[in-house]
């Protein structure tokens, strides 16, 4: 099998990672080559790895609060938890993933990118991972879920006043019109669709904020509904 092509590093690159533009070469480097071959990116993304993926990824920094305890769930390939620990070195980032070849994947990358970064296996939804995440600043998503289930399954991640960070396409604003009775009830204030980043690399970004209002316990219905779609390693 030919090695993939790694991607040519694009200027704004530079700009976001600083002096740690060496690293997220390293890490789109590491998704064109093993990430490729173990099924954690698919082919027809590494050509827009950096503007799709890492610099997409790294632009929902613009609206996380400085020092915040991070938790991103369903983190995958490592996005956008790994680009956002590259651009904004204040944060304090977990990596949330149920799947243990994608864990141990997260692992690989953390290590030789030399990231303060820890890496958990769990979904958001479950009693344990809760219990060792603990409440956050902020959780991040990509392409996890709905609005609505997302936030029934991640705001008892967030502390109250925090927020769930959730990148979204084209179909945000109609999303969250149609699951915002489902944000209230699971504990969130009307949320906000914001947009990051420039040019290629911009998206689209729902904010929710954690109220007061207690949401659904670790144990409700939603869990069970999670263990019958669990993927298996």
């Amino acid at each position: 099998m030919d090695t993939p092509a790694v991607p040519e590093t694009p200027a704004a690159a530079a700009e976001v990672f600083g002096d740690r533009l060496a690293a997220a070469e390293r890490y789109v480097a590491l998704l064109a080559g093993p990430g490729h071959e173990q099924g954690v990116i698919g082919p027809r993304e590494l050509p827009r790895l950096w503007d799709r993926h890492v610099l997409n990824s790294a632009a929902v920094g613009e609206v996380l609060p400085s020092d915040a305890t991070v938790v991103d769930v369903g983190s995958g390939a490592g996005l956008p938890g790994v680009p956002l620990a590259l651009a904004r070195p204040d944060l304090t980032i977990t990596l949330l993933e149920p799947m243990a070849r994608r864990v141990a994947w997260l692992e690989r990358v953390v290590d030789e990118l030399g990231l303060t970064v820890t890496v958990v296996r769990g979904r958001a939804e479950e009693r344990e991972a809760r219990r060792r995440c603990g409440e956050s600043d902020v959780v991040t998503a990509r392409a996890v879920a709905p609005i609505g289930r997302l936030a029934t399954w991640t705001l008892p991640l967030v502390r109250p006043g925090g927020i769930l960070a959730a990148m979204k396409g084209a179909s945000a604003a109609s999303e969250v019109e149609r699951d915002r009775k489902e944000i209230r009830a699971a504990g969130g204030d009307d949320p906000r669709v914001v947009r990051c980043g420039v040019g290629d690399a911009a998206t689209t970004v729902v904010l929710v904020s954690r109220s007061e209002r207690r949401g659904p316990s670790p144990g409700s219905g939603r869990r069970a509904r999670g263990r019958k779609d669990r993927a298996r390693d």
